[in-house]
């Protein structure tokens, strides 16, 4: 008893550290966007009404003087992190299913080998392979261009797509399959009207997953292209210069880049829940 009562504190005081992590820094983003360049330099100020007036200045500024540049990197973040999220999302429902409903063998690797080896490119950092990307694109032709940037993006989260599908098929009984095969149902219209909707809570997930990780990239969006194609986060970055760090700028951009994706993720909380959970389901 005493012994699960320790263990119940310490979970949650993990927790609450945890969510103090996570929590502080996203509440000193939104005080600053609401600050002045006095409520910050020389000496910050915290709470609102008291050390400082909160004020829709940055607000205005960003919607004026920099409304052209963030109008062109918000629709830039949007091609190019819907567009892979849909695309890794297509490719990764289409390999999931394959590794669990047939049985591959590539000399020693077979199917939990060959999904192993999906997710190992994820182990992978992304500055170990981003100078030959750029090699390739500038050879292509493809240097900053929003959707060259969603190809990319699409095959650094594809493993993620497929891992998460591959679970998600595997919570899907092969008997009704099996049913509409003997009913007549090719493969292909098994897949696509009984086991396609069956994981719908699988693809929600992979595509909210692999929608905010391509939304907040920041690497290949910094070295793939330049100011017509830059992203929100490239854009945010770009901030910082060597007359000093605008954070009152950057913490308002910050804010309006991460407001749609905390909309998304609880909109859409249910289904990226059931997708994640939906290996342990079944084995």
């Amino acid at each position: 008893m005493a012994r699960r009562r320790r263990t119940r504190i310490l979970t949650r005081a993990v927790l609450i550290v945890w969510t103090a992590v996570v929590v502080l820094p996203l509440l000193w983003m939104f005080s600053t966007a609401f600050k002045t360049q006095g409520a910050i330099f020389p000496t910050p100020k915290y709470i609102p009404w008291l050390q400082f007036e909160p004020t829709l200045d940055a607000f205005r500024t960003v919607l004026t003087q920099y409304r052209s540049q963030l109008v062109n990197a918000f629709e830039n973040s949007v091609i190019s992190a819907s567009a892979s999220a849909v695309a890794a999302t297509i490719l990764g429902a289409l390999a999931g299913y394959a590794l669990t409903r047939f049985r591959f063998r590539f000399g020693p690797l077979k199917n939990d080998d060959i999904a192993f080896f999906f997710i190992s490119q994820r182990m992978l950092p992304p500055v170990v392979i981003i100078f030959p990307f750029l090699m390739m694109y500038r050879f292509l032709g493809l240097l900053d261009n929003p959707w060259s940037l969603a190809l990319a993006y699409t095959l650094f989260n594809l493993p993620l797509a497929v891992w998460i599908m591959r679970d998600a098929f595997r919570a899907v009984p092969v008997e009704i399959e099996e049913s509409a095969l003997v009913d007549g149902c090719s493969r292909l219209s098994v897949f696509w009207k009984v086991a396609l909707p069956l994981a719908a809570p699988g693809l929600v997930a992979s595509f909210i997953i692999c929608l905010i990780f391509a939304w907040n990239e920041f690497l290949f969006a910094l070295v793939l292209t330049f100011r017509r194609s830059q992203t929100l986060p490239v854009m945010i970055a770009g901030q910082a210069t060597e007359l000093g760090s605008y954070w009152w700028i950057m913490a308002t951009l910050a804010m309006i880049a991460v407001v749609p994706m905390i909309l998304v993720g609880l909109a859409a909380q249910r289904w990226i829940v059931r997708g994640l959970s939906a290996g342990s389901v079944k084995g």
